[in-house]
């Protein structure tokens, strides 16, 4: 029998996620060894603190705080420290001496990829990344290898367990937005600071991530048009309800023509209305979801868990087991297929439907004069709902609608809504979100 070479595996950080990954690099080691063709030999774990407490009961041997000397040693890095640095200098210092590399780390990647990229290029290694969007799910490798003799379209992702958990509790129990954020925190969903899942900065880095791999072009963070749940009311929720619809915290990235034959590309995160009978409307919890549009393959949807240390520990030993392979076969590694040169588009250029709230005066012609309103401005109602208020107080009654419009683009949209705040017989703006799917 043929003896097994040994590849040398340097993990970067011990978090949730990375002490799970170095208890499977252990405990399956005889097990992974068959499927990679090597030995996979965990030989450091650098972090910054040595004697804080870990999830896993791992060898102390094993501790570093020293990541420049091991990365430099490595056949094979791990990097799951999170954040811009070190993390990236480590990275860059790995892949320059010859290691393949993995990483789930989304805002580095949405900052820096084109550069990481373009080093792992030149130095013929692999820089792989699964985890770094919905967990556990297997996305980014059907997107960059099943799906790349086809054309996607659109891709709507569910790509912050948080955030979708603090909707449905508000969609399920009628809570507001404070108290599901309190529940998602005792529960360990989100973070003593939240600001991250909520604003959609995380699922804006992950969105920048989709929409590269998809659209074959290299989009970053600054490219990427961001608005959280934060503003998301039980009243937006409820009403939301009533007329059919869900509210998921959405990222977005789909190609839009631009009328003379060229195309752009619209990468955006943001809350969205969707139909209940929409596949994402499904997705209960702190669960991930991403629903593609392709040219040949039609509808698709990935469907997992987003988060823990578990499920995303899978996805990086995926990736890892996979480096590991080419360095046993040989060859280079896997060339970034980003070689379009599709714009990014500003949200102005998106395509999309509003749901408005509107607080308005009860009286004759108030439907009228806001139906000749959106007429003027080009964007058809496809829905309008009217509840009639009475103040407890004044006696004065008042009116609450509620708008759909047919698709449009976001310009004419927002200036929609602009021209109706100015008219008279508007009392408020209550809430202007954006619907998909209908």
């Amino acid at each position: 029998m043929t003896e097994l070479r040994t590849l040398k595996v340097a993990l970067l950080g011990c978090g949730n996620v990375g002490a799970q990954v170095a208890r499977i690099l252990i405990d399956d080691a005889g097990t992974l060894a068959p499927r990679t063709g090597a030995r996979l030999e965990l030989v450091g774990i650098a972090v910054r603190n040595l004697d804080a407490e870990r999830e896993v009961d791992l060898p102390r041997e094993l501790f570093t705080t020293d990541g420049e000397t091991l990365v430099k040693d490595a056949d094979l890095v791990i990097e799951l420290m999170g954040g811009i640095e070190p993390a990236r200098s480590l990275i860059l210092s790995a892949i320059q001496n010859g290691a393949s590399v993995v990483t789930g780390n989304k805002a580095l990647l949405a900052a820096d990829g084109p550069a990481l990229y373009e080093e792992a290029d030149k130095a013929g290694v692999e820089l792989s990344y699964e985890a770094a969007v919905a967990g556990a799910i297997p996305i980014l490798r059907p997107i960059r290898d099943s799906l790349s003799g086809d054309r996607i379209t659109r891709v709507l992702g569910i790509v912050n367990g948080t955030t979708n958990f603090i909707l449905d509790q508000m969609d399920s129990t009628g809570a507001q937005f404070a108290d599901a954020l309190a529940e998602a925190q005792r529960l360990g969903y989100a973070e003593a600071d939240p600001t991250a899942d909520v604003e959609g900065h995380d699922a804006a880095a992950k969105a920048a991530i989709l929409a590269s791999l998809s659209f074959h072009t290299r989009f970053d963070l600054e490219h990427v048009y961001c608005e959280g749940i934060t503003r998301v009311s039980a009243a937006d929720i409820a009403a939301a309800k009533e007329a059919g619809f869900v509210i998921k915290l959405l990222a977005i990235a789909e190609k839009i023509g631009n009328g003379d034959g060229s195309e752009g590309v619209s990468v955006r995160v943001h809350p969205t209305l969707l139909p209940r009978e929409h596949p994402l409307a499904a997705v209960r919890g702190a669960f991930n979801a991403v629903f593609i549009e392709a040219e040949n393959a039609g509808e698709l949807m990935f469907y997992g868990q987003g988060a823990g240390g578990t499920p995303t520990a899978s996805a990086v030993l995926g990736d890892l087991v996979s480096a590991a392979r080419r360095i046993v076969l040989g060859g280079p590694g896997r060339i970034e297929s980003t070689t379009g040169h599709v714009p990014a588009l500003p949200i102005d250029a998106a395509i999309t439907s509003y749901y408005i709230g509107l607080d308005v005066a009860d009286q004759p012609g108030v439907l009228a004069k806001i139906a000749q309103l959106f007429a003027e401005h080009g964007v058809s109602i496809e829905i309008m709902r009217q509840t009639i208020h009475r103040d407890a107080d004044s006696n004065v009654e008042s009116a609450e609608l509620r708008i759909v419009t047919h698709r449009a683009s976001e310009a004419a949209l927002a200036a929609t809504v602009e021209a109706v705040k100015g008219l008279d017989v508007i009392n408020s703006v209550t809430s202007v979100l954006r619907v998909e799917g209908a």
